[in-house]
């Protein structure tokens, strides 16, 4: 009986043995499988992520593809001009003006906003193209430097030279620099409540001198002469330096002035020099005050366009060049604000701006 119930053990153990071997094949199958899946997915994945990129790059770089767009009513503006579009009738071109205008030291090419330079080049090639009757001038800028500011100002008095007209519409905010580029219009349009004016000039600077006294830190610069370092944040201007920089700020107030006083010879000089101390106004002050001609939005700029042109119901269409920098706010937005606001504190700038 022992020999029986040992020969059955002896039986059993082989058995087992075969179903633990069969059970570690079963087990390696299900882990490649399923490792296969997985890879499988992160590839798709990373393939429709691919072709979303390869797409939205495609969309913008041909913006004449772009699904059709209804016939315009009074209050649209339909799909962008292009130059190789032909027209049975002349066209408005639309060129929009958004926040602060000043050259960017940001080269990638996700910059997050249109430069001055490629503004003020786009309007001088409108003023060129014959298809190009008008110009509606779309602001919503606090303002910016003076050379952007004054780059723009003189492609807008080169297109009127070519006797087309130009009608500027203000948004929330157009002040400072965004009125002094306004003033080489024909007319200006403002809503009641727009902020504008600010007719001034500003340059700001910070000294850092007290805070790296402190913590032991100085700065010892070699420079060619005294003034080279003038407007540094590591040392305390001297009263002979703010005098300097006055004398320049007050040379760049007298551009602004005179700008301001060519468009507007309805405002008496003494008058406009009160107005011009760098405060803002409302849509509705600034026209009590001459500042502006009329209050409304699109429709009174259309009004005024259809007026001066002498045509109805114009076509407008925006002109502003399509750029991969439409894709800024996914990209680059954040850190290209960070650049500009490090570059503000280490180099001052002179600035028709609107600042609190």
């Amino acid at each position: 009986m022992q020999d029986f119930n040992n020969q059955n053990n002896q039986e059993q153990k082989p058995m087992q043995n075969e179903i633990k071997s069969e059970e570690i094949i079963d087990i390696k199958p299900n882990y490649f499988r399923n490792s296969f899946i997985t890879n499988t997915l992160i590839t798709a994945l990373i393939c429709i992520f691919g072709l979303s990129i390869i797409s939205a790059a495609y969309i913008i770089f041909n913006p004449k593809q772009q699904a059709p767009v209804k016939e315009e009513t009074s209050t649209e503006v339909i799909k962008t001009f292009s130059k190789k579009e032909s027209f049975n009738t002349p066209i408005t071109a639309l060129i929009k003006i958004r926040g602060v205008i000043q050259e960017s030291s940001d080269s990638k090419p996700w910059s997050s906003s249109q430069k001055p330079s490629q503004i003020a080049a786009r309007i001088r090639d409108l003023a060129e193209d014959k298809n190009v009757h008008s110009l509606l001038l779309d602001i919503n800028s606090p303002g910016g430097t003076v050379a952007s500011v004054q780059d723009i100002y003189n492609a807008l008095n080169y297109f009127r030279s070519k006797n087309k007209p130009v009608v500027a519409l203000f948004r929330d905010v157009s002040a400072s620099g965004g009125y002094y580029i306004a003033t080489a219009a024909d007319k200006i349009v403002a809503q009641p409540g727009t902020i504008t004016g600010s007719i001034g000039v500003i340059m700001q600077g910070a000294n850092f001198a007290p805070l790296l006294e402190k913590i032991g830190v100085s700065f010892k610069p070699i420079k060619s002469a005294k003034h080279k370092d003038i407007g540094s944040p590591y040392r305390e201007m001297t009263e002979e330096e703010q005098q300097l920089l006055q004398d320049m700020i007050n040379d760049t107030y007298s551009q602004f002035l005179n700008a301001v006083k060519k468009a507007r010879p309805n405002i008496p000089e003494e008058k406009l020099r009160l107005y011009a101390d760098g405060r803002v106004w409302t849509g509705s002050q600034a026209k009590a005050l001459g500042l502006i001609d009329e209050l409304g939005g699109m429709e009174e700029a259309k009004k005024l366009l259809e007026q001066m042109t002498k045509q109805k119901d114009i076509k407008i269409r925006n002109a502003n060049s399509a750029a991969i920098s439409d894709l800024g706010f996914l990209f680059g937005a954040a850190q290209s604000k960070l650049n500009t606001k490090i570059e503000e504190l280490s180099t001052p700038k002179v600035s028709y701006l609107w600042t609190y």
